[in-house]
């Protein structure tokens, strides 16, 4: 299981529930951005599995300007320099293909870092002929819904997926929506060696004061209150049915 966390206490917590990889962003509420330098050497200090990387300058769509091109090129630099194990990235062309020339340019950068193509994938025109070129790209994972709400809902397309990379470097890994109620069912149909999921519970903040009026720190619904992070325990049970499925395999 790969969880994706944006904070310490989550990366934390999802090694203890026995993840075997991070995927660090920010800003989860919005798909996940690209993370600062000081949390992934953070994370780095206060864990000991592999920590993927997302590379996105903002939230919204995966057709990106020269910009913002040259930001992701400058924050891979910088995440590599403080220890990323590997990157996750997705860029499109304006037509839903995928944008094959910057995604080179970028996976060059990273080599030999892995990279995922993330589920820019499930935003494209055609999600065989995207997988097509991902293939091409030499990327070490796809991370997809397969173009549905969520993991279950696309199951039947991830199965596909995994069908047409299978014989090739490429693994195809669901995600979106994955928990302990649907988990069995995914692994099942799709016939998946992998999965991502964020395993996420929320907690009170540790706050005592708190102002009687409803302040709100941007457009988020939830409270400023409300902490959502990885559980080990949620973590824990996922990865227990998962090892249980293989191991009848």
């Amino acid at each position: 299981m790969e969880v994706c966390v944006e904070s310490i206490e989550s990366g934390i917590n999802a090694e203890l529930g026995g993840a075997i990889r991070l995927e660090l962003c920010s800003d989860l509420v919005e798909g996940g951005t690209t993370p600062s330098v000081g949390m992934l050497e953070v994370m780095k200090e206060k864990t000991n599995i592999p920590i993927m990387v997302m590379l996105r300058p903002r939230a919204g769509d995966f057709y990106y300007s020269q910009d913002e091109l040259d930001v992701m090129k400058r924050d891979l630099l910088a995440l590599r320099q403080a220890g990323a194990d590997g990157f996750v990235l997705g860029i499109l062309n304006r037509d839903g293909t995928v944008n094959t020339v910057q995604c080179k340019e970028l996976i060059a950068m990273a080599s030999p870092l892995p990279v995922t193509f993330h589920r820019a994938i499930d935003m494209t025109s055609n999600i065989m002929t995207a997988l097509e070129d991902v293939i091409q790209l030499d990327c070490a994972r796809v991370l997809t819904s397969g173009q549905a709400t969520d993991a279950l809902q696309g199951v039947s397309v991830i199965k596909q997926m995994i069908d047409k990379a299978d014989g090739h470097r490429l693994l195809v890994m669901p995600g979106g929506g994955i928990n302990v109620n649907n988990l069995q069912k995914i692994l099942e149909i799709s016939g998946a060696r992998e999965f991502h999921g964020s395993a996420r519970e929320t907690r009170d903040s540790l706050m005592t004061f708190r102002p009687a009026s409803a302040v709100k720190m941007g457009g988020a619904s939830e409270s400023e209150f409300c902490i959502r992070v990885t559980s080990a325990t949620l973590v824990r049970q996922i990865v227990s049915i998962a090892t249980e499925h293989w191991t009848k395999e």
